[in-house]
């Protein structure tokens, strides 16, 4: 593959940036059940243990750096793209020459667009530069463009899933390694970040940031940016921050899925519980290209207020991005409302482990809890809520294909 070198933006630009990086205030979060504030952004940061605490169903945990507080960098309307260009830029002027050539791709670089995956670092090659190489000022440049590309739930929300990771990487009682007998490593510092194209407000590019559990494929072209395909996970998905708050990253999906199929009829039930268990990802890493049949039961056999629930439930995904692209992603959904279906493998009860899907036209949702032993921590055994994998893509647009073809 080969690599793109940059222009970079004159250096009053980059003191800008970093002005607004350092008057960022860690923000309060409205009522949204997925709104909380970031943690810390330092790879050597000590994570918080898990503990059955009081819940919150999200991300709640202490911001450390300007960079990491959880504040959207758009309003509500505003075209995001200017603002992701410029972080970009600024990012990039934080490399070296050699950092800058790990870290760029050509557009036409379809292997690294979809090089992503849940596995950890030991079992699977990312490339671009890891987290844990990276300065606390080139870090913080990083976050910067995630903080304006995405919105406040979804920046919460990701980073609540990475932190989820530095859990895993101390309390983990799973074992193995990685082909050759190598060793698997899990924490936020073996994260991979890239840039797929050049940072333009008329051209497709990508941004890409992930490693264990957690995937985002941002997808910039013009004034539209796309998160799908995105790999939406966590391991463990409860866990304890440094305050004592008990975090769900994925808590106010899981709990309003449970919602969504106890309010169903015996007849809608029928429709769309398909299995008594839970079972794994049907498009995960590495499906590209193919599809799902749409099979549960459809939006249009849901009463308004069902239907209601469904949109809140697929916002979770689509609100991930900012506001504005966010509007226009809710808006392509409600059009193919009643093309959209719900299935369910698994038990009803609330809290036990099951799989739900939501397909459309233009979604595909897969939620699917894995083994993880007691507190999710571990590998194999009975699948649990406390580790789960999941997928958000758009048949229609993945990485952008609709904007950029």
């Amino acid at each position: 593959m080969s690599n793109k070198t940059h222009r970079l933006f004159p250096a009053i630009l980059i003191m800008l940036v970093a002005l607004f990086m350092t008057a960022c205030g860690a923000a309060t979060p409205a009522a949204s059940p997925a709104a909380s504030t970031a943690a810390s952004a330092s790879p050597a940061a000590s994570a918080a243990t898990a503990s059955p605490a009081a819940t919150t169903s999200a991300a709640t945990a202490e911001a450390t750096t300007p960079a990491e507080t959880a504040t959207s960098g758009t309003t509500s309307g505003q075209d995001a793209t200017p603002a992701v260009v410029a972080a970009a830029n600024a990012f990039l002027a934080t490399l070296s020459d050699t950092e800058r050539e790990s870290v760029l791709f050509d557009w036409t670089d379809t292997e690294q667009k979809q090089r992503w995956s849940n596995l950890p670092e030991g079992l699977y090659e990312r490339a671009g530069l890891m987290w844990g190489d990276l300065s606390e000022e080139q870090q913080n440049a990083w976050l910067a463009i995630m903080q304006v590309t995405l919105s406040e739930e979804g920046y919460n929300r990701v980073i609540a899933e990475w932190n989820a990771d530095e859990v895993l990487a101390t309390e983990s009682t799973g074992g193995g390694g990685g082909p050759g007998g190598g060793q698997l490593l899990f924490g936020k510092q073996y994260y991979y970040v890239a840039l797929i194209g050049t940072p333009s407000e008329t051209e497709p590019w990508q941004w890409q940031w992930g490693g264990h559990h957690v995937t985002v494929n941002a997808t910039v072209a013009g004034s539209n940016i796309a998160l799908t395909p995105s790999f939406i996970g966590c391991q463990p998905c409860e866990y304890t921050d440094a305050s004592g708050t008990t975090i769900r990253p994925l808590g106010d999906i899981e709990d309003e899925a449970f919602a969504l199929v106890s309010s169903l009829d015996a007849t809608q039930q029928q429709a769309a519980v398909l299995g008594n268990s839970s079972i794994d990802l049907v498009l995960g890493p590495g499906q590209e290209g193919k599809t799902i049949q749409s099979e549960g039961l459809a939006a249009s056999q849901m009463t308004a207020e069902q239907q209601a629930a469904l949109l809140q439930l697929i916002g979770h995904y689509t609100g991930l991005v900012n506001d504005e692209d966010a509007a226009a992603r809710n808006d392509e959904i409600q059009s193919t409302l009643a093309e959209t279906y719900f299935a369910w493998y698994g038990p009803t009860t609330e809290g036990s482990a099951a799989y739900f899907r939501i397909t459309g036209p233009t979604i595909v949702i897969e939620y699917a809890p894995q083994g993880g032993g007691g507190n999710g921590t571990g590998l194999g055994g009975a699948a649990t809520n406390l580790h789960i994998h999941g997928v958000y893509r758009d048949p229609s647009n993945e990485y952008g294909a609709k904007y950029t073809q």
